[in-house]
């Protein structure tokens, strides 16, 4: 199989994390004799520094033109007070507008042998295993541009949906649900907000449609708080925008590290999107101990959802869970009796059990 694959490393460690990947790729290259070509591109700061714009046309022509796109990170404190249309993150909110990315799944499960460095007790953590499906393109973030109003003394915000929206982001978390433990949660504020009121209502005309699925709604607060104290309750979560934001990043934290999760953002018919649920971490840039875990699971997903290369992508994640279970760590996780090592070294492992004949089981 030949695939076009374009890398955006971005900013920060973002270079680091997409060379683990590629490196990751050209092991599965040889091991089921596929041929990927790759095109690098810049978005976030580096493009702001190089060409004024976070998200340069090329880059996202180029990423049109692909098969799949990784994506590092965007985002430092260098660029913070840049006015608006030149912060690293206009780059991110413009590429997955650019290429229709509405919906964003994350995978939020916990490595047995990390269970102690979650900020929760290992009993309340173990068993964890839910995926987030959050809508991505619309919303408060995409509604009628922001306004200052009464010489700056409001301001205005406008959350906006169409059904259709709606819908697709709906259908796909049901589909997802399908494919895993059958159990849905939809997340809205359906006791405050219209466009949450519309939300559930399109939940429950899709019903009938996944009778195999069975579906309870939670208000935000309430699922955030279940988040914390009764994870494993959860399945496949599906919100709008700003809720799936919020609930998506803190669920990242209850595995112990960002450097562990990744995430898949994907367009009906066209090339989806594959980053780290991580940021750029300008403070460890450059100094060889980045984990490149998150960035080498996000490249399964692009193997699974964009290429339909699903052994491959179990290869891919049965060693990394593999080289975890062998107590080899990077700086950012603490493992029992475990062997830190670079981010290279890390790569290295994992590139080596891939190619090794091994059984691996997912």
């Amino acid at each position: 199989m030949e695939s076009k694959i374009v890398l955006l490393p971005g900013d920060g460690i973002g270079e680091e994390v997409i060379d683990s990947a590629k490196q990751v790729l050209d092991a599965i290259e040889k091991k089921f004799n596929h041929t990927f070509t790759y095109q690098t591109k810049d978005i976030g700061g580096a493009a702001v520094d190089k060409h004024k714009n976070p998200l340069p046309d090329d880059t996202v022509q180029a990423c049109k033109n692909a098969d799949a796109v990784l994506l590092g990170a965007v985002g430092g404190p260098k660029w913070d007070n840049n006015p608006t249309h030149l912060r690293p993150e206009r780059g991110l909110l413009g590429i997955r507008k650019a290429l229709e990315l509405y919906a964003n799944l994350r995978p939020v499960k916990g490595f047995a042998k990390l269970l102690h460095a979650s900020p929760l007790k290992e009993e309340i953590i173990d068993g964890s295993d839910l995926l987030i499906v959050r809508e991505l393109t619309g919303g408060i973030y995409f509604g009628q541009p922001s306004e200052r109003r009464d010489n700056g003394n409001a301001v205005v915000d406008t959350l906006t949906y169409t059904r259709a929206e709606m819908e697709r982001i709906i259908d796909k978390a049901f589909q997802s649900a399908q494919l895993r433990n059958k159990k849905l949660t939809s997340v809205d504020k359906a006791n405050v907000l219209e466009s949450s009121r519309f939300w559930r209502e399109i939940v429950e005309e899709k019903k009938s449609e996944y009778p195999d699925v069975t579906v309870n709604h939670e208000l935000v607060d309430a699922a955030a708080m279940k988040l914390i104290t009764n994870p494993s309750e959860f399945d496949v979560v599906v919100t709008e925008n700003m809720f799936g934001d919020i609930l998506s990043d803190e669920a990242s934290v209850l595995t112990g590290s960002l450097g562990m999760l990744p995430s898949a953002s994907l367009s009906e018919s066209g090339v989806g999107l594959y980053e780290p649920a991580h940021g750029s971490a300008p403070d460890i840039a450059g100094k060889g101990i980045a984990n490149p875990m998150a960035m080498i699971l996000s490249t399964a997903m692009m193997l699974r959802y964009s290429l339909g290369l699903h052994t491959e992508a179990e290869r891919i994640e049965s060693s990394v869970e593999a080289m975890v279970n062998e107590g080899y760590h990077t700086a950012d996780l603490h493992v029992k009796d475990g062997k830190q090592v670079t981010t290279q070294e890390m790569t290295q492992l994992i590139v080596d059990y891939i190619q090794s004949e091994q059984l691996v089981q997912s």
